[in-house]
């Protein structure tokens, strides 16, 4: 029998065996001391903790009530070492190890109405504005490109959380890539500010 705790990650309250509390706080307080000269730490971090509630949320959907400690090992294997953030140490994992997924979202960054044409373009590696093109022609000749801009509004979920970005461009969720993608965000708000 072990003892089991609950904890709040992300928003959301799961119930971990002890020896897995132990390793994820250490893996959590350790990103934290990684974090510390980054000047939009506390966003990063919270990125970071939303992305392991999903994957935790992944793993226990099958009757499953108790996160286990293989389970935090595995989130580790897939988020990579600490050390990654500011790549003081090589994780060691080779590309086929690195799972990459890449979903369709609308891309709430970058639309012009709903984001379809700049989520299509971004999981397709194109130019937004081709895509729009291409749909404003479908709508031209005919009312095709209207009922599948709408289809695709109404299916596609629209990326939301930095994870998602990520997926939406197929590269990997990981603390490097999380923390690249927030230092690049907190960058583009800076600029714009200083233009306003």
């Amino acid at each position: 029998m072990k003892k089991t705790l609950a904890i709040n990650l992300g928003g959301i309250v799961y119930h971990i065996d002890e020896d897995a509390y132990t390793l994820l706080k250490d893996y959590l307080d350790k990103i934290k001391q990684e974090l510390k000269s980054t000047e939009s730490e506390e966003e990063i971090y919270n990125d970071i903790e939303s992305r392991i509630a999903e994957i935790i949320s992944e793993k226990i959907r099958n009757n499953r009530q108790v996160v286990s400690i293989s389970d935090i090992q595995e989130i580790i294997k897939i988020m990579g070492e600490p050390e990654d953030i500011t790549g003081n140490v090589d994780s060691g994992r080779s590309k086929s190890e690195q799972k990459k997924y890449k979903r369709m979202y609308r891309d709430p960054d970058d639309r012009m109405i709903g984001g379809v044409c700049s989520g299509l373009a971004a999981y397709w590696n194109l130019d937004p504005t081709l895509v729009r093109v291409i749909f404003a022609l479908l709508a031209f000749f005919g009312m095709a490109g209207i009922f599948i801009y709408l289809v695709l509004w109404i299916v596609l979920p629209e990326a939301i959380t930095v994870a998602q970005k990520l997926e939406m461009r197929g590269e990997d969720v990981t603390l490097s890539s999380i923390t690249d993608f927030m230092k690049d965000e907190f960058e583009n708000v800076k600029r714009n500010f200083k233009r306003k």
